[in-house]
């Protein structure tokens, strides 16, 4: 495809397609239990020897399919993610007018795959194409996982097109603005109905992670903590009680604390009320709809929380979807390669899985 027919030309707006990668969701109840399985039975998620993992990913998705199907009857019996992602796709490509652009979406363990996605984008024959995952941090579980099914689709349906990578954007100051709006709303709202004088803590929830991950050098957790850094200056409440938790433990490893479940029983035992904001999520789906406004907002009750307030999911808020094309716009000036919203790379030497590190050591032994 990087013949002279792609040169973009100056009569007509440069040509960009833009792939979005998430997650993925069931579209349905029989959905469940394969979804489940496409989940476990990745490297990345599961990280034991070949040989054991269909073997463990059956056993663990075996589990986990009774209170999963349970929790998406609730939605409506399917994964509200793939139409929000469209909204959003659809927001994204229509907020870049000078450019011609269109937005696909490559999901990681339903439908549309990053087959699909590439096949689709072979067909519309772009001049350039940006990977630009729908997770802010970057993980080797999610952003990571997403990039290496990609490469193999686009390698087997022989898509060559030069390729800008945004491996995270979790600093940009437009993103860190959309998300400090609506927690601030929602605090001046639980603020004022809990009085002047109430104790009101904000917990921000993000997907957890083993820990072993992290230890083996994931950026995710440190670049949770960025995020909320930057969430919590654009605010700029003075004191904010705040704290930082992990919700959606899935294996029986030791995962990043704080859990959510043991800050909202401490915020009872306190008696504060919480705001809950889901920091690693753009787009809600069932650990934002069930997870937190179910499951979490019944623990609250249980434990004596005063009030339980959660934050919205940025979905296709005008204010992140302009935040998005912003960072878009930089990442395609930049050229074809590896970038972060930043520009170059941003992790420090410890987070050795950083995509930045592991292209280093990919260019060493190249030579």
């Amino acid at each position: 495809m990087s013949n002279g027919m792609n040169s973009p030309s100056r009569n007509r707006p440069r040509k960009v397609a833009i792939v979005l990668f998430n997650l993925g969701g069931p579209d349905s109840l029989a959905a469940v239990r394969p979804f489940l399985m496409n989940l476990f039975k990745d490297p990345a998620i599961l990280r034991v020897p070949f040989f054991i993992r269909p073997f463990l990913a059956r056993v663990i998705a075996r589990a986990r399919v009774k209170p999963a199907t349970e929790n998406y009857a609730l939605l409506g019996g399917a994964s509200p993610l793939l139409e929000l992602t469209r909204r959003q796709a659809m927001a994204l490509s229509a907020a870049l007018p000078e450019i011609e652009a269109q937005s696909f979406i490559a999901m990681r363990y339903w439908h549309p795959f990053s087959r699909a996605a590439a096949r689709a984008v072979r067909a519309w024959n772009p001049d350039h194409v940006l990977l630009l995952p729908l997770y802010p941090q970057f993980s080797t579980t999610t952003t990571g996982s997403s990039l290496t099914a990609w490469r193999e689709a686009a390698a087997q349906v022989g898509l060559v097109t030069p390729v800008t990578t945004l491996c995270c954007w979790h600093t940009d100051a437009g993103y860190l603005a959309s998300i400090a709006a609506p927690v601030r709303t929602t605090y001046e709202r639980a603020r004022a109905e809990q009085g002047v004088g109430a104790k009101l803590r904000v917990l921000f929830s993000a997907h957890g992670l083993p820990e072993a991950i992290v230890n083996a050098g994931d950026p995710y957790q440190a670049q949770i903590e960025e995020t909320v850094a930057g969430v919590v200056a654009a605010l700029g409440i003075p004191e904010l009680d705040h704290v930082i938790c992990y919700q959606s433990r899935a294996t029986p490893q030791q995962w990043l604390q704080p859990s959510t479940e043991a800050e909202i029983a401490r915020a009872g035992r306190d008696g504060a009320a919480v705001v809950v904001v889901p920091i690693a999520f753009v787009s809600d789906h069932s650990e934002t709809l069930v997870e937190l406004d179910v499951e979490y907002a019944a623990l609250a009750r249980k434990d004596g929380v005063s009030g339980y307030y959660r934050v919205p999911a940025p979905n296709d808020d005008p204010a992140f979807i302009a935040a998005l094309a912003d960072i878009a716009r930089r990442a395609l000036a930049r050229g074809p390669g590896l970038c972060s919203g930043a520009g170059g790379r941003v992790c420090g030497e410890p987070h050795g899985a950083c995509p930045f590190a592991r292209a280093a050591i990919a260019a060493e032994q190249a030579v």
